[in-house]
């Protein structure tokens, strides 16, 4: 199949690759031209401008896009006079879905068909595949089944679930039709929501195997400073490389999120390059407003989403008010 992808960065390529591999014909864009002209190299066509990718491709056209969110809008007004009635626009990034409402209808009143498509892979889905959360109408996802396909991780990704032999779904390919325009991305969305409390349960978790040798340090006695009680009740130093390992094999908290911690930690035990401030991309935001709209608490997604906020030091003004506060009723000194 024949198929357009805009935006050529971090996934965007690596996307590219696969559906080259798999035998699809790719025309691909990107604002610079160096990784359009890389994958020129791998076999695909490139083009130096929108109208030039819009050219290139045949009627009934399917353009994928893999741009920040931010710019969406602005590119597909930038397609819109170029395409054909018939034509299909894909999102395959972070976009709200509230955002994919609204461009659906937009499309469908020019005869566009418009899918939008959570993509969760990383920058190891060239190598293992992408799950696919797909939103749209029948016919215009139908048509695109091949290109999902190639897309997906394979089937032996996973070990079959008892007793779902007789649904035959695409489900088991690593690729579904979540429902109407906007379904795929509000799946993505809850989806990431759900990634940052896995990540912050880790993170957490790491954190008290770290200092489970406090007890082996020399302890504070002041009025600033609560007593540790039993230090000889913490006076384990644990490999943390090795736990992660460990827990990777047989244990229930085993994922593909603790394959990623176990091979960083490896690398550098104590993470010294990282700083720890940690960016969120929006879909954990709007997963919180979707669960105040629908009145369902998450309480875990929360608390994941704050601590992201508290590691940029948006927390720190906060931190000061306790400070003054503790300094002007019982004339507490900060410890540095």
């Amino acid at each position: 199949m024949q198929i357009g992808i805009i935006g050529l960065g971090r996934m965007g390529a690596n996307m590219a690759k696969r559906l080259l591999l798999a035998g699809h014909e790719c025309v691909v864009y990107n604002r610079s031209p160096g990784p359009m002209e890389a994958l020129e190299q791998e076999g695909a066509a490139g083009a130096r401008s929108l109208s030039e990718l819009c050219a290139k491709l045949t009627p009934p056209r399917a353009l994928w896009l893999m741009v920040p969110a931010a710019v969406v809008d602005d590119t597909i007004e930038q397609l819109i006079p170029q395409l054909d009635r018939g034509d299909t626009v894909i999102d395959g990034g972070n976009s709200h879905y509230i955002d994919d409402i609204r461009r659906a209808e937009q499309l469908s009143a020019l005869g566009l068909h418009y899918v939008d498509v959570g993509t969760s892979g990383g920058i190891w889905g060239l190598e293992r595949g992408y799950c696919q959360m797909i939103g749209g109408e029948v016919d215009a996802v139908q048509r695109l089944q091949p290109v999902f396909a190639a897309l997906a991780p394979a089937t032996t990704s996973a070990a079959p679930t008892p007793d779902r032999d007789k649904k035959h779904s695409t489900a088991d390919h690593g690729y579904l039709h979540c429902g109407p325009a906007g379904a795929g991305h509000f799946v993505k969305m809850v989806h990431n929501g759900i990634e940052y409390g896995l990540m912050a349960a880790y993170a957490e978790g790491f954190n008290i195997l770290r200092h489970a040798n406090v007890g082996s340090t020399e302890q504070q006695h002041d009025a600033e400073t609560s007593p540790l009680r039993h230090p000889e009740h913490y006076r384990y130093d644990f490999d943390l490389g090795e736990i992660a390992e460990l827990w990777r094999r047989g244990s229930v908290v085993s994922s593909w999120l603790l394959d990623l911690t176990a091979h960083a930690l490896l690398a550098q035990p104590a993470l010294e390059s990282y700083a720890g401030r940690v960016s969120d991309s929006g879909e954990g935001r709007w997963t919180l407003d979707a669960a105040i709209d629908e009145s369902v608490p998450v309480p875990v997604l929360s608390a994941a989403l704050f601590q992201r906020f508290s590691s940029r030091g948006e927390g720190d003004f906060a931190n000061r008010v306790l400070s003054a506060m503790r300094a002007e009723f019982g004339g507490h000194k900060e410890k540095s």
